[in-house]
């Protein structure tokens, strides 16, 4: 019956998502959309299953591709005509066999990736503290021949106002100024150790990247002010040149076709655990929406392509891959908001990135959002950062759109570690994802006017500057514009 009820709702709304009318037709919207995913979601559903079935999902690996056909399936499902394979070529990584001993003790270890097939180092220990440019430049010649300890943060008793580096950024640092391995202390306590790509390019780094436990990290710190320590690395790993898939589905627009609204979170994780947070959360959320999309009967004005993108854990590949091919067809210009969620959860708030036209246009669809549940408290910002699949987008001008998240903070010392498992999600959060995400996307697709239009290169080049991200496109070789 409830099924019945909402079909002839939605026949009888003459609008398909908010194109801000009127308030009380955008309120009636938004509150059939609530009222159908808080029955009806299924992200936490589908996540537990493909935690349970699959496990982790790393690029290139066999449970690689059987997350991206589980989500083909799923969109397939969903009523999505239009479900494709992007497939692109990639050199996928996985780690073998490691081991890190300091003064002959064997110390529990974990390979970040990228890290060479085959290495076998030994060295002094220095300590670069942050391992940030500043640690370097006050002696340039520190760890060259030897091997850099680095904070994967910034450490409690740095001076105020330093701005942290990617553990990739801290990598291509150390072998810039000669290092022959990098030992990353986490920051997370029990122990716990962490991986991801020390390569800010996607391709195998020179000199082997290992990380450490908090604990052994500090002690070895503390240690190293009174003794020298030699460190001995040695690790195999595999890399192989595989094909993987973005997954997209598509619903075409209703009057502007042409113009396209992506929504996409990386489907792909590490290998440690199952990736439920990173990104399990941020990924079914996306096929929650796509699937509040159909079962709302939602027909924006302009086409929305819900976007699984692989590989961003081994350097955003898949998504540079769908901008490189968009460039390459001339589709670039027809791209004009990209809307990303990676560890995203139980919004309260939204991003949006790039030069904006109508900022009022956010606060008011906040305010329609708050409307239907006060849990949302329609925060809101105008910034930009890296290290995600809006990144590629970001570069080409596109206007960026995110969520601020509210989540149980705890959750993130299992970022990238062996602890990312479905007993982390809250089924709750997930909802709320749902929930406003979709509401956000349909407000914005269906949109008479956007908020904000593609930049050209040199407004997208001050924005980059404004953000402070310049000297870390320069060290990941991202920086495209001449001085």
């Amino acid at each position: 019956m409830k099924k019945i009820a909402y079909l002839i709702i939605g026949a009888l709304c003459l609008q398909a998502c908010s194109d801000t009318k009127k308030e009380e037709s955008q309120a009636e919207l938004f509150a059939r959309i609530d009222t159908e995913i808080k029955a009806n979601s299924k992200g936490y559903s589908t996540l537990k299953e493909a935690t349970e079935t699959i496990g982790h999902r790393l690029t290139g690996s066999t449970n690689g591709a059987k997350a991206e056909e589980f989500t083909y399936n799923l969109f397939k499902e969903y009523g999505f005509d239009d479900v494709t394979y992007q497939t692109f070529k990639v050199e996928a990584w996985a780690r073998g066999e490691v081991s890190l001993d300091i003064n002959d003790e064997n110390f529990k270890v974990a390979t970040l990736g990228h890290a060479p097939v085959e290495a076998h180092v030994t060295g002094e220990i220095v300590d670069m503290d942050n391992g940030l440019e500043a640690d370097y430049t006050t002696n340039p010649d520190a760890v060259k021949g030897k091997i850099s300890l680095v904070y994967i943060s910034i450490l409690p008793d740095s001076e105020e106002g330093l701005s942290n580096l990617h553990r990739s950024e801290k990598t291509a640092l150390a072998i810039k100024y000669g290092a022959i391995g990098i030992i990353i202390i986490n920051q997370v306590d029990n122990g716990v150790l962490l991986t991801g790509t020390a390569s800010v390019t996607g391709e195998l780094i020179p000199i082997p990247a290992v990380c450490i436990g908090k604990e052994d990290g500090m002690a070895l710190k503390e240690s190293l002010k009174s003794k020298k320590a030699i460190a001995k690395i040695d690790m195999t790993n595999t890399s192989d040149v595989i094909e993987a898939r973005n997954v997209v589905a598509t619903l075409p627009g209703s009057e502007i076709p042409q113009e396209e609204i992506i929504i996409g979170g990386h489907l792909d994780s590490w290998d440690l655990a199952t990736g439920a947070i990173d990104n399990g959360i941020g990924s079914f959320a996306v096929i929650d929406i796509a699937r509040a999309f159909k079962a709302n009967n939602l027909q924006p004005k302009r086409t929305v392509k819900f976007v699984m993108f692989m590989g961003e854990e081994q350097g955003l590949l898949g998504s540079k891959y769908l901008v490189e091919q968009a460039i390459e067809n001339n589709t670039i210009e027809n791209i004009k908001y990209m809307m990303n969620l990676d560890m995203s959860g139980n919004p309260i708030g939204m991003n949006a990135g790039g030069e904006l036209d109508n900022k009022q246009f956010f606060t008011d669809l906040g305010a329609a959002i708050q409307k239907q549940d006060t849990i949302y408290q329609n925060k809101f910002s105008n910034k930009s950062s890296l290290h995600s699949d809006h990144q590629p987008f970001m570069l080409e001008g596109v206007p960026i759109l995110s969520v601020h998240s509210n989540l149980d903070r705890s959750i993130y010392g299992c970022y990238h570690s062996d602890c990312d498992d479905f007993n982390l999600v809250n089924e709750d959060h997930m909802k709320n994802t749902a929930r406003f995400g979709t509401m956000m996307l349909c407000a914005l697709a269906d949109a008479n006017t956007l908020p904000a239009t593609k930049m050209d290169s040199e407004t997208t080049k001050e924005f980059m500057i404004k953000n402070d991200l310049k000297d870390k496109l320069i060290i990941g070789n991202e920086w495209k514009w001449e001085e």
